[in-house]
């Protein structure tokens, strides 16, 4: 039996310490995986939704964008992707009771475990204009407020379209379709908070802003770098592909400032030797300082392009643009600026270049670790350079592979979410629908903040996600919202960007990826794009939660046919009803889904042509692929400052708190806590388990402080610091910001500690 949501907020500050954990999965995996589930949906409601969780009749799970092979297993699941389902498709219901009795001021002092913990909202909710409780609305009501707002703009460049990572294609389409005939390019999204950087060196380089390797790839690989990721919490499924690889003679150089549990053993859930024996998967640790990657990587290419026969000189001929240029830069990296910058010794980077070496066929991962500092877009080019030397772009086996973080972020992309979009994109909108869209670019999520902080936006309209959770200057970013004259959240369950509201807000609760969604033509399905490039269909299998709610595409549609009205030719209506002529506008408008419906019917759906890895063409502005020969960056810290990442815990995805244990590093009950290398700790006075406020430094000279954490003494790099997001996004600056992509510098924040002045134990 699902168990009752809690009714008071626990203490989050006062945890549980342990010495971390050397192995991933395993029994304590699925111990956990049934408990939460259970808690949530119940043992026979957890058979019903857990064994259709990315089967080929099933639903995307919603949690990462990790793909599934051709032949899928019964459980085809990882433990967080399970608390995301279980979240989801939970018994528990938010109903108009729940409001009346939390008054929004009430809901801004939970914490974002406790509003998530809640379950299911039920009905769409209206906070009028100085009320002090949500009341529910019908759904007519709704659109009409939306329209009202809109119309009342005096330029359609006022309004904000935000889409989460969990969104549809269809309901993505149909968003960015809306916004362009509306007036706008402001389509900001979550890719702007953390692969953007990825897509901005990619495109530059090789044309594609994607990753250019298959699952099968992977597991042909010879060696495999890791740097900048933590599978075992965010992409759980992404272990099995490492020991295929492991299996195969793959070696594997992990890339980090902290030790990771899945990195260094995965104890498969799936297999009974897994359970017993477990898989050792790296080959090398190289615990890099915070931001060292781009210095460590240009070190790596010195030192190819120094070896004698290691360059791919054919490749680089035939296939590549801005070699000599490049060499001449690679050719200055110092030995000494490097083991400053990386904290790395000579003898473990040369060890790096014999692995890198002995391998033909060479993949790169990565995740936040790399993209969100200020110079994240040149340590990404610095990456392919290092691929590009070798030959390692455009054959098996070999490849880039930016990991995506949420179910449908890259596919919401594909769809035409962007604030930049491409003129024949555009051309190609222009011609199917017959509007001219607007041509000049819209805000992504920094600038829209900014926009609304200044007054240049008024209308916040969010499909999925929570954005005030999610986004950097917790302070700045509420105020911003606050002044907005309308905030509207397409939402399943609550977060809190619900309780930091404008003059007027909406809660739009819509069905999630584990509910039937029904139309008028018939049962439907949407489609969604993983991290490599597959697009398949989705299909809930529950009774939705509510009869009273809306699927992503209906909302969208409705919202288009209130506020447009008789002034749009196109046919909204028929959109809602059958998600198939939905499909049909996208082939003629997005390069790649040509005859989708058909294609997408198949098991498993079909994989997106991407030009480097098929056919080793690069469509860059020079037709072939670029080396740069940017300056090396390395952050630099004053003394007594460290400089703070900020990352999940185990249980977390994003900005949704599943629990409070972050198991593999030991801490159990709590999440207020920072991570400090013990000698540095030393250095600083900082005892542990004593208490200590998180204060950012940035060249503006606004304090911005966390309060409260617990010091907890921790094998981090020397120098650097790690704790929680969202509780530290308040420590990041707006303006703080990768160059080139916008994203938020989040993974290099300058901290200096000062004395809490209090005891463990006090509520969030």
């Amino acid at each position: 039996m699902a168990s009752k949501p809690p009714t008071g907020d626990p203490v989050q500050d006062a945890p549980q310490v342990e010495a971390p954990k050397h192995a991933a999965a395993g029994l304590p995996a699925i111990g956990h995986t049934l408990l939460m589930a259970q808690q949530q949906m119940g043992l026979r409601r957890t058979a019903q939704t857990l064994l259709k969780v990315n089967q080929k009749d099933g639903f995307d799970c919603p949690g990462c964008a990790w793909p599934e092979g051709d032949k899928r297993h019964t459980a085809e699941f990882c433990e967080n992707g399970a608390k995301a389902v279980a979240e989801e498709a939970t018994l528990r219901r938010v109903t108009p009771d729940f409001f009346a009795a939390h008054p929004v001021a009430d809901l801004a002092t939970r914490s974002g475990y406790w509003l998530g913990q809640q379950g299911r909202i039920t009905q769409p909710m209206y906070l009028p204009e100085g009320a002090e409780r949500y009341e529910a609305v019908t759904w007519e009501r709704a659109f009409g407020i939306i329209a009202e707002e809109l119309g009342a703009l005096d330029s359609p460049d006022e309004a904000l379209f935000y889409t989460s990572g969990r969104t549809s294609n269809e309901a993505a389409f149909l968003l960015q379709l809306f916004a362009r005939e509306f007036g706008t390019n402001n389509l900001p999204d979550c890719s702007n908070m953390c692969h953007e950087s990825s897509g901005s060196a990619l495109t530059e380089t090789i044309g594609v802003g994607k990753g250019s390797v298959s699952l099968e790839d992977l597991h042909q690989a010879d060696l495999i770098v890791v740097a900048g990721q933590n599978p075992g919490t965010n992409h759980p499924r992404m272990l099995s592909a490492l020991e295929k690889a492991k299996s195969a003679g793959a070696k594997i150089i992990s890339v980090n400032p902290l030790p990771e549990a899945g990195l260094e053993k995965f104890k498969n859930p799936q297999t009974p030797q897994g359970m017993i024996k477990g898989a050792a998967l790296t080959d090398l640790f190289l615990q890099i300082r915070i931001g060292g990657d781009q210095a460590l990587f240009r070190l790596l290419n010195k030192l190819i392009v120094e070896t004698e026969g290691a360059v791919d000189e054919l490749f680089v001929r035939e296939h590549t643009h801005g070699y000599e240029e490049f060499k001449a830069a690679a050719q200055e990296a110092d030995w000494e600026r490097t083991l400053a910058a990386t904290g790395l010794t000579r003898a473990e980077i040369e060890q790096a270049l014999s692995l890198v070496l002995a391998s033909r066929r060479t993949i790169v991962c990565w995740a936040m670790g790399l993209t969100q500092h200020k110079h994240a877009v040149p340590t990404i080019r610095e990456v392919v350079n290092f691929l590009l030397l070798r030959g390692n772009i455009g054959r098996p086996g070999a490849g880039v592979c930016p990991v995506r973080g949420h179910s449908n972020v890259q596919g919401d992309r594909t769809m035409g979410i962007f604030e930049r979009p491409a003129p024949a994109f555009l051309d190609a909108l222009e011609k199917e629908f017959g509007f001219a869209p607007p041509r000049h670019h819209g805000y992504d999520v920094v600038r829209s903040i900014e926009a609304l902080r200044d007054g240049r936006a008024k209308v916040f309209f969010a499909m999925g996600g929570n954005f005030v959770g999610a986004t950097p200057d917790t302070e700045v970013t509420e105020a911003a919202m606050r002044r907005a004259s309308l905030t509207v959240h397409v939402s399943t369950k609550l977060n809190r960007s619900h309780a930091v509201t404008g003059r007027r807000a909406l809660i739009l609760p819509t069905l999630g990826r584990t509910d039937k969604d029904v139309q008028k033509s018939g049962r439907q399905f949407v489609t969604v794009e993983d991290s490599m490039g597959m697009v398949h269909a989705s299909r809930g299998n529950l009774t939705p939660a509510s009869p009273h709610l809306l699927s992503e595409p209906a909302i969208v549609v409705r919202m288009a046919r209130a506020t447009l009205g008789a002034e749009s030719s196109i046919d909204w209506a028929g959109f809602e009803k059958d998600y198939a002529t939905v499909r049909d506008r996208i082939a003629r408008v997005v390069p790649g889904f040509e005859d989708f419906n058909a294609r997408v019917a198949h098991p498993g759906g079909f994989q997106l042509a991407h030009a480097p890895r098929d056919e080793r063409r690069f469509p860059t502005a020079t037709g072939k692929a670029n080396f740069t020969a940017a300056p090396v960056e390395a952050p630099e810290v004053p003394e007594g400052r460290l400089l703070l990442q900020t990352l999940r815990s185990h249980d977390q995805y994003n900005t949704t708190i599943y629990g409070l244990d972050d198991r593999y590093r030991g801490i159990k009950g709590g999440r207020r806590v920072v991570l400090v290398n013990p000698e540095d700790a030393r250095e600083l006075g900082l005892a542990d388990g004593s208490y200590t406020d998180l204060v950012s430094e940035w060249k503006d000279g606004v304090e911005r402080r966390a309060p409260g954490f617990r010091v907890v003494h921790y094998p981090t790099a020397r120098g650097c610091a790690a704790a929680y997001y969202p509780e530290t996004n308040v420590l990041v600056p707006l303006g703080a910001t990768a160059d080139v992509s916008n994203t938020p510098a989040s993974k290099s924040v300058i901290v200096r500690f000062e004395s809490a002045g209090r005891e463990g134990g006090q509520q969030e």
